[in-house]
């Protein structure tokens, strides 16, 4: 569908100056400073200098596919609002997530978003764009607090609950000019729900299969990406839930050093290990997302060591298509698992690793770490010790009007829809003299530093290792059940949540018995993020295996064809 720049901008009107009030052109002689600035401007004119030429070439801008660099260009050259943006996504929001599908991946939409976006056009306008993200569509799953809209964790009691200020990451992303089009459904933070649902909308479908289980708790996040329902994403991880549904959705995923990104804000279950990180359909957008938010944050002191870790380039500057060329990675067989209920993502592992050795890269397989990765990981999780005092740190956050205030509170009001992890760990009184949380945190750091010694031995770049070899669960008919067998946390790799080691995923293809998504991960040493994303975007590119699902195909208007005008010497 070809759409000029003036149709694709419904507001979009000639200048009054261009014509007469009758409708004939002003026959006003322009003064001699006026002619002399239009010889000025037609002298410095793009092909009047020697050596400076200029060519218009046709370019395309496609919804499914546009990277935040595509949507940029698109909206440089005029072809593109960010008001055009917003409505585009708003549409797919009403027919895939309202209707058709109805992957109910929304809690609620921001209502001033429009007026947002024009406004950031005029700024466009007048002073340019403040940053790669102005302009740019961000949607945040549900416990990351905004100003403007309430934060529940899919909680059915906190409906209401209106922080009074943004999130760190929140402020840092309107702050780049981004727009926050809607707050994202999840896996219950609080309440009794559903896998990957919430007591306050219902279940989370994938527009992949949606009688197939796509991830948790970042459920919403990985289903609107996954339909491109908004631009790129943000999820919270604990134990999983950024690279869980961003494997299940086809999707890129970082989970970034501990200590990179600040959680002020958002609601956690563990203070040493939960991370926000971005979700999106490309590494480009994960690593322009992680621009805007990595950083010292006051507030969160884990930030603290961040502090001289930041590379002085971009993280987006590290992408590149030939990244693979030249990296050691070392493939963690430790935790690749066998059986019949694997074959299908050993040979998808398998062509994977193919494909970086033929692209360049330089295998270590095995690389060991001599440790029984699989069982460890299993005893490294801090929630099960800290959930309460956390969840109080941040509702002591919230104003006086908030309908919840404490853990107690919340268990007082909430009865029976409160998680029974949260009275339990209600209970603990003492961490400082807890022999069994004392021995979990030795725990991460005998895991942490058996994976980076591993590193080191071999001199990786990073460690590969699928996030899981079997298929997603399917929903049970059985109401109190959910999911079918086969969505055992033993079946799943979350090694980065339970040391703080960062880690991308990237699409790896699909399981053939049902065409749900299969995912890669690279994990790396501390703010190793420049070296992962060099990777990850050298494996995407010679791969290319992201692909929409077909349930969300596009929608009229989302396909633009326009001029781009480029300047060369």
């Amino acid at each position: 569908m070809k759409t000029s720049p003036l149709a694709a901008h419904p507001k979009a009107r000639p200048s009054a100056r261009a014509a007469s009030p009758c409708g004939r052109a002003s026959a006003k002689r322009p003064s001699p400073f006026a002619t002399l600035l239009a010889l000025i401007a037609l002298l410095i004119a793009p092909g009047t200098l020697p050596g400076l030429s200029s060519s218009a070439h046709a370019a395309t801008f496609d919804l499914s596919t546009a990277t935040i660099e595509d949507i940029q260009a698109a909206m440089n050259a005029g072809a593109l609002s960010a008001e055009q943006l917003v409505s585009l996504y708003l549409a797919r929001i009403d027919a895939y997530d309202r209707k058709g599908p109805r992957l109910n991946s929304i809690i609620l939409v921001n209502t001033n978003a429009l007026a947002e976006a024009r406004a950031l056009d005029q700024e466009r306008k007048a002073r340019g764009p403040r940053s790669p993200l102005h302009g740019i569509v961000v949607m945040p799953k549900d416990v990351f607090d905004t100003f403007d809209m309430p934060t529940s964790g899919g909680y059915l009691p906190m409906a209401r609950s209106q922080p009074s200020r943004d999130a760190f990451v929140i402020d840092r992303l309107r702050k780049a000019g981004a727009i926050i089009l809607a707050k994202l459904n999840q896996s219950d933070w609080y309440g009794v729900a559903a896998s990957g649902g919430s007591t306050l909308q219902g279940q989370v479908l994938s527009p992949y299969n949606p009688r197939k289980y796509g991830g948790g708790s970042s459920s919403g996040t990985g289903a609107a990406m996954a339909a491109w329902l908004g631009t790129v994403g943000l999820g919270s991880d604990t134990s999983g839930s950024i690279v869980n549904p961003t494997a299940h959705g086809c999707l890129v995923g970082i989970a970034a050093t501990q200590g990179l990104i600040s959680r002020t804000g958002m609601m956690w279950s563990a203070p040493g290990q939960e991370k926000g990180g971005p979700m999106g359909r490309s590494v480009y957008d994960c690593a322009a997302v992680l621009d805007a938010i990595a950083g010292y944050d006051p507030a969160d002191l884990m930030t603290e060591s961040s502090i001289g870790r930041i590379p002085a380039a971009p993280y987006t500057s590290f992408i590149h298509p030939s990244g693979l060329v030249g990296a050691r990675i070392g493939v963690l067989r430790e935790m690749i698992r066998e059986g019949a209920m694997h074959t299908e993502g050993l040979a998808l592992t398998a062509r994977a690793l193919a494909d970086m050795k033929n692209a360049g890269a330089l295998l270590v397989d095995p690389a060991l770490s001599g440790l029984n990765l699989i069982a460890v990981q299993q005893g490294a999780g801090e929630a099960a010790f800290t959930r309460a005092v956390a969840i109080d740190a941040y509702l002591a956050r919230l104003p006086d009007t908030a309908p919840i205030r404490s853990v107690q509170e919340m268990i007082t009001k909430g009865g029976s829809m409160v998680k029974p992890a949260i009275v339990e760990t209600a209970a603990i009184t003492d961490l400082d003299r807890n022999a069994a949380f004392i021995a979990m945190k030795k725990q991460q750091v005998m895991l942490r530093d058996a994976l980076v010694e591993l590193m080191d031995r071999h001199a990786l770049d990073a460690i590969v290792l699928p996030y899981r070899t079997t298929t997603p669960a399917e929903f049970s008919s059985d109401p109190n059940a959910r999911l079918s067998s086969g969505a055992s946390d033993e079946t799943r790799n979350s090694l980065h949540s339970f040391t703080g080691l960062p880690t991308i995923l990237v699409p790896g293809g699909f399981f053939p018995s049902d065409g749900m998504p299969f995912s890669i991960q690279f994990l790396g040493r501390p703010y190793s993020e420049p070296t992962l994303i060099r990777i990850a975007s050298g494996y995407e590119s010679v791969t290319r295996h992201r692909k929409a699902p077909s349930l969300t195909p596009p929608l009229p208007g989302e396909v633009i064809e326009y001029n781009l005008v480029t300047s060369s010497r």
